[in-house]
């Protein structure tokens, strides 16, 4: 009779811890803000992380199994305070999804970056008034882009030989057409 006591304990127990994977992670968040508080260095912080892997996994299993599930039944975060739980919430209370996106915007052009023979393409920035893009292809040859503004114009230049002239006005009225 107590083995079977036991048992139904324990499988309560069980099943509602299992319900509050869905949670604010707040022991979680507490340990990302000591990281971030402690060092001011993306390295130093990067650090630090690695070193408090094994935190982060300690308090990420608190969460998931015992204060998410606080939060799922009580509809507050124990350790946040923060009330409505995440399981209660509309998704655009999360993620703010932008519905007026351009078609073009909504996928990866993936098939045109497979399909290229450009292998690497670099910018710098000589000076004020000049830009030079580095080609590198596939087949080993390479190419120098170079813009150089030149009053209310944009000069091209191809491997040092002058292309076109564009004036900024075109420049921004195709600019505002992609986006």
């Amino acid at each position: 009779m107590r083995k079977t006591a036991l048992k139904v304990v324990a499988m309560t127990i069980l099943a509602t811890s299992l319900t509050g994977c869905i949670g604010q992670m707040g022991t979680s968040q507490l340990v990302t803000k000591a990281n971030l508080a402690a060092v001011d260095n993306r390295y130093g912080r990067a650090g630090l992380f690695v070193l408090l892997s094994p935190v982060y996994g300690l308090a990420a299993t608190a969460d998931l199994f015992i204060f998410n599930s606080i939060e799922f039944w009580t509809g507050k975060n124990p350790i946040t305070g923060k009330s409505h739980a995440v399981a209660d919430l509309p998704v655009d209370a999360i993620f703010k999804v932008n519905g007026s996106l351009d078609k073009s915007l909504t996928s990866a052009p993936l098939a045109s970056i497979q399909n290229s023979n450009i292998e690497a393409a670099s910018f710098r920035q000589l000076d004020e008034k000049t830009l030079e893009m580095s080609v590198a292809y596939r087949n080993g040859e390479s190419a120098v882009l170079r813009g150089e503004k030149a009053g209310e114009d944009v000069n091209f230049y191809l491997d040092g030989e002058f292309v076109t002239a564009v004036s900024v006005d075109e420049l921004n009225q195709y600019a505002r057409n992609q986006a």
